[in-house]
């Protein structure tokens, strides 16, 4: 492996822990990644269950033990995962690596913030590795096409926002001038919020208009908003259409730091060097 170096040999027992916790062949390192899920899908359960008033009034304790004693066998994990790698830098700062930290400060913020502990919920993305255990990495390759679309339309997509910006700006201040306080406008910035619920069409109800002019005004703006949320749909239908490929194409996922690469001609992984293995 790239990660431990030439110079590692197979029978050591960082070599055999890295195989098994960044392994992707059947045996242990499938057995270890899937008894993770398990894990983090209980403990996210568990904080979820503790943000129940009645549950945690009950069984505070209880979920408050579960939480921490899942939180020091992930700090334990995470430990373990940074030294049986040889580039320690490329996998804290990898996507999983970052995914893998954040999963286990906010308990210990807790005792420093009370509450903080329910930001734990954030290591549910560290279940994403179903995608490696379950060799699904290759449906990834549409999920690199799509947000390649994102990124080449973003330029269009900023100016669509500003444009929408502008807009609730003026119908906000248009509502605040023709409505007045008696119908809840009670300012310009109270009308922009408005403005924004109705043109994204959720309609809250806890603002209405109740003149004909403001009522006009409004159904202007509902029909403006069916026309506007298409546009970003088109915009970024259009680059998807010009991408090459279309996302058929098989993703490869690194064995060091388990970055997902989408570019069928790829060997080596653009960020640690490490030869990609292919989940075609």
């Amino acid at each position: 492996m790239h990660t431990l170096g030439p110079a590692a040999s197979p029978h050591t027992l960082r070599r055999k822990t890295y195989n098994v916790i960044f392994g992707q062949e059947p045996g242990w390192g499938r057995r270890f990644d899937a008894i993770l899920i398990v894990m983090i899908v209980l403990s996210v359960s568990a904080v979820m269950l503790d943000s129940v008033e009645s549950l945690r009034v009950s069984y505070g304790a209880e979920l408050h033990a579960i939480e921490w004693a899942f939180t020091v066998l992930f700090t334990l994990e995470y430990l373990v995962r940074i030294w049986c790698v040889r580039r320690v830098r490329t996998y804290t700062l990898s996507f999983f690596g970052i995914i893998d930290l954040l999963s286990i400060l906010p308990t210990y913020l807790s005792a420093l913030l009370p509450g903080g502990q329910f930001l734990a919920v954030i290591r549910i993305l560290r279940v994403m590795r179903v995608f490696r255990v379950f060799k699904l990495v290759r449906f990834l390759g549409e999920a690199s096409v799509l947000s390649t679309a994102l990124r080449n339309s973003r330029y269009k997509i900023a100016v669509f926002l500003i444009t929408v910006v502008c807009v609730v700006i003026v119908v906000g201040s248009l509502m605040y001038l023709i409505e007045g306080a008696d119908a809840g406008f009670t300012s310009i910035p109270r009308g922009v919020y408005w403005a924004v619920v109705t043109l994204t069409t959720v309609g809250y109800g806890d603002i209405t208009p109740l003149t004909p002019v403001g009522q006009s005004l409004a159904a202007f703006v509902m029909i403006l908003g069916y026309g506007i949320i298409a546009v970003p749909t088109g915009i970024v239908t259009a680059e998807l259409a010009q991408l090459p490929g279309g996302g058929s194409y098989p993703a490869s996922s690194c064995p060091g730091c388990e970055y997902i690469e989408s570019d069928p001609e790829a060997r080596f992984c653009r960020f640690c060097a490490a030869r990609l293995s292919s989940n075609a």
